[in-house]
């Protein structure tokens, strides 16, 4: 059985948070971070261990096309019927491994339409057709200071270039670099657009390998609940393609869920199931006896949960992942760190601590991929609202075909936040951005310790505890002493 070493020759009676601990250097023989695989081994078929939370204000369709792509997984929140489930399941299958969906506007339409549709990309830019061929690119800065009645016809870039649909990666960026664009309709020979290649999108295809199912299209995830007809949702799921089940509650080790587990078995489903969410060794065992792949770690780290401070429930999250991840391995499962990140080195720290993968929310939930509208704030910061799952504004959503007593029976009690706003980083505002900034700081973490591949990462990890003072101490000063 797999454990996590430490600095100390005792490991720590209390219990750990991320903030708490730091990774020693080991010698290694690990020349490049690109020379380590950050593939999962827990059989969802993820190139890189990043999995974004199923919570209605983070995972859609959009940020499950863009993670998959990358190689992560995004998971459907339960809240969203089962027929738009498989709608979008649908939609994610359909689109292309390498190249994004754009977004498409017709001559005849207006500024206003597109300005309404541009932030739904983080490149801030739609693609405009006529007859299925690709007329011109508008931005928006092709929108600034023009009439929202204005045709983009009038407005739009008409020079532009064209990739085929045939292209590489590496010839479309020398393409994109050589005519100073930063992004491409890619055509078939027909000349229809099928799809749009960014620069740097270009450049992260040679870099990520996208999460593919056994046809060669994108993966993605989808929760359920524990009431009702578990096993009737799960053939459904599992009819329109999902290519992991995630069973969510938020107490997840409790009869329900040993029943819903029971449940999902009686379908006998061939792909992963995950579920949660517990913090010991004993809801580990109890989970994967009932018939849980892989048990999702996490009470209350969360941003929007206020678990903690309504119940005093709950365990810091470096302690609970070593804990449950150890267990997991004894019967050759494992476990999915579920929040508390906030810092690439959070992410590495939950995969030294034997997470298989690292789930996350709020640091999602504020980027273009998002399902959210963006907004702005008085001193014009752009912004994604987020909230937690048991927040009064998610019990309302998931309640809304009970009756008005129950709806109120149920609204008195909640324990998340019910609106946040989660402000974008003007320098990461896309989620790729952060997918390519927690990967770097992963990767490079691997070669500290002289791994090649996740695995090794917690085998070979060595584990100190600091104080606060040496937490702060790590932080960089970019304004100076």
């Amino acid at each position: 059985m797999r454990s996590v070493r430490f600095l100390s020759d005792r490991r720590p009676v209390h219990d750990l948070t991320y903030d708490d601990v730091f990774m020693v250097p080991r010698r290694s023989a690990v020349a490049s971070r690109y020379d380590v695989d950050l593939s999962s081994q827990d059989g969802t078929g993820t190139t890189v261990p990043l999995v974004v939370a199923n919570m209605t204000a983070v995972s859609g369709r959009r940020m499950a096309e863009t993670m998959a792509r990358r190689g992560g997984l995004a998971v459907l929140p339960q809240d969203i019927p089962l027929d738009i489930v498989a709608e979008v399941v649908a939609w994610v299958k359909g689109r292309h491994p390498v190249f994004e969906t754009p977004i498409t506007l017709t001559p005849h339409e207006t500024v206003s339409d597109a300005l309404a549709l541009l932030p739904k990309r983080a490149h801030l830019a739609a693609v405009v057709v006529d007859g299925g061929a690709p007329v011109g690119i508008i931005t928006e800065a092709d929108c600034l200071g023009v009439d929202r009645f204005t045709q983009v016809g009038q407005v739009m870039t008409t020079e532009m270039v064209t990739l085929s649909d045939d292209v590489d990666a590496r010839a479309a960026f020398d393409v994109l670099s050589a005519s100073r664009h930063r992004l491409a309709p890619v055509v078939d020979a027909a000349g229809e657009l099928v799809g749009l290649l960014t620069r740097i999108g270009a450049l992260r295809s040679t870099i990520y390998a996208p999460a593919l199912d056994a046809h060669g299209a994108l993966r993605v995830a989808a929760a359920i609940g524990v009431n009702g007809d578990v096993a009737a949702k799960v053939e459904r799921m599992v009819e329109s393609g999902v290519d992991t089940l995630v069973v969510d509650t938020a107490h997840g080790h409790q009869e329900r869920m040993v029943e819903a587990l029971k449940a999902v078995r009686s379908v006998d489903p061939s792909i992963p199931v995950v579920a949660g969410n517990v913090v010991a060794a004993d809801g580990v065992h109890d989970l994967v006896e009932a018939g849980a792949d892989i048990v999702k770690v996490g009470v209350g780290p969360g941003a929007m949960c206020t678990t903690r401070m309504m119940t005093g429930v709950g365990r810091p999250q470096f302690s609970a992942v070593v804990e449950c991840a150890e267990a997991a391995a004894e019967h050759g499962k494992h476990v999915w760190a579920d929040g508390g990140v906030r810092h690439p080195r959070d992410v590495a720290l939950a995969l030294a601590a034997g997470a298989s993968q690292v789930m996350i929310g709020s640091w999602f939930a504020g980027t273009y991929e998002s399902p959210g509208d963006l907004q702005r704030s008085a001193d014009g910061r752009a912004y994604k609202e987020s909230f937690g799952m048991a927040s009064a504004r998610a019990v309302a959503s998931r309640t809304a075909t009970d009756d008005a007593f129950e709806r109120a029976r149920k609204g008195l009690y909640e324990e998340g936040i019910s609106s946040s706003r989660m402000f974008l980083d003007p320098a990461r505002p896309g989620v790729e951005d952060l997918v390519d900034e927690i990967c770097s700081g992963v990767r490079s973490a691997c070669t500290y310790a002289g791994a090649h591949d996740l695995g090794e990462f917690s085998d070979r990890a060595v584990i100190g505890v600091q104080s606060a003072a040496g937490y702060a101490e790590g932080r960089p000063l970019p304004a100076g002493w």
